[in-house]
C-alpha cells in the first residue's frame, strides 16, 4: 500500500456517452476503482446491485468500474441496471495489464480479464486499500472498502 497507482486513459461510460478519459483526472480526489470480469455476467450484476444497495454512490469520491467489454456494453448494462457508477471500457486490457490484475479464463481461448478487485485510491492516486479476489465469487471485504474511503 502507498504506491502509486498505474495512471490509464480508457472510454468512460456514463450510461449515455463515452470519452477518453484520464483516471487521475477522474480521481482527482481519490476515488474507488472496482474491476470485474465481463459486464452482464451474473456476478458483475450482483455486486454492482450490492455496491449500489451499500450507497457506495453517496462516497464523497466517484467509484468507478473497469471491464473489458466495449463502451456500448457498458452504457446498456448501467442504462438496464440503473447504476448510479460510470465504466470503464479497457477494451484492449491496458488498464488490467497495468494493475497486474490480468487473468485467463479457463474455456475461452486467449480471453483475458481482470481478477475481481478493488483499489481505494487518495488523491495523489495512491493506493490506500487494495483487495484482489483470489476466486470469481468470494465477497469483497466492503467494511474495509468502505473505512478506507472514510479515512480519504
Amino acid at each position: 500500500m502507498g504506491e502509486r497507482a498505474p495512471a490509464f486513459t480508457g472510454l468512460r461510460c456514463d450510461g449515455e456517452t463515452f470519452r477518453p478519459s484520464e483516471i487521475g483526472d477522474v480521481f482527482a480526489d481519490g476515488g474507488v476503482l472496482v474491476f470485474y470480469g465481463f459486464t452482464y455476467s451474473a456476478i458483475a450484476e450482483n455486486w454492482w446491485k450490492r455496491y449500489d444497495r451499500r450507497g457506495w454512490d453517496e462516497f464523497d469520491v466517484p467509484v468507478a468500474g473497469v471491464s473489458r467489454d466495449g463502451p456500448y456494453a457498458q452504457n446498456r448494462f448501467i442504462r438496464d441496471m440503473d447504476l448510479p457508477f460510470s465504466l470503464f471500457a479497457d477494451v484492449d486490457g491496458t488498464a488490467i495489464e497495468a494493475y497486474g490484475i490480468s487473468t485467463g479464463r479457463k474455456g475461452m481461448a486467449d480471453v483475458e480479464t481482470a481478477r475481481r478487485s478493488i483499489f481505494v485510491l487518495d488523491e495523489g492516486l495512491r493506493v490506500i486499500e487494495r483487495w484482489i479476489s483470489e476466486d470469481w465469487i468470494s465477497p469483497p471485504p466492503v467494511e474495509e472498502i468502505e473505512a478506507a474511503v472514510e479515512r480519504l
